[in-house]
């Protein structure tokens, strides 16, 4: 069975949604961010703070160890399509869902305290998605639009979901 891989800009809902996905679809739910944090024993504060070069290390040889599973719902961090080879990793047994939710929705509900990246404000925001949009639509085998009410998307994923699962066996 393959593995659905959320990928998407930080905020848009990976976490949440994926972890409801994987109760829906009765598959087991992994975080990248809280792996990243067990296999190198830092938070991801503390791997950004030697270097973001460093974290980005660290975050692919995670990415490479998930990426063998299998019948899983990966949640990824929001930079994991800035390097090929994690993206080329997870296609090999995954199919990669972008979740994409607008920069303003993302700007207007999430705590950026917690996200280093984002620590510099909305503007942060914008430039991100500006930035990685393209990333996300190169790396994705399907798109869902994180827009509406959170049981439309979850809806929406669900679906998804299901034809992933039925295209596996």
């Amino acid at each position: 069975m393959k593995n659905i891989v959320l990928i998407g800009m930080p905020g848009s809902g990976k976490t949440t949604l994926g972890r409801r996905l994987a109760e829906l679809l009765q598959m087991d739910f992994i975080d990248a961010d809280p792996e990243i944090e067990k296999d190198t024993g830092k938070t991801i504060p503390e791997l950004f703070a030697v270097s973001e070069d460093w974290f980005r290390h660290c975050e692919t040889a995670t990415v490479r160890r998930l990426a063998r599973l299998e019948g899983k719902v990966l949640a990824m961090g929001g930079g994991v399509v800035l390097r090929p080879e994690n993206i080329a990793a997870l296609k090999e047994n995954g199919v990669l869902l972008f979740l994409d939710r607008s920069p303003e929705a993302i700007a207007g509900d999430v705590d950026m305290a917690y996200r280093p990246l984002l620590r510099d404000g909305t503007k942060r925001v914008y430039e991100l998605y500006a930035q990685r949009r393209h990333l996300y639509e190169a790396a994705a085998d399907r798109v869902v639009r994180n827009k509406g009410t959170r049981q439309e998307v979850l809806r929406a994923l669900w679906e998804e979901g299901r034809k992933i699962q039925e295209e596996s066996k």
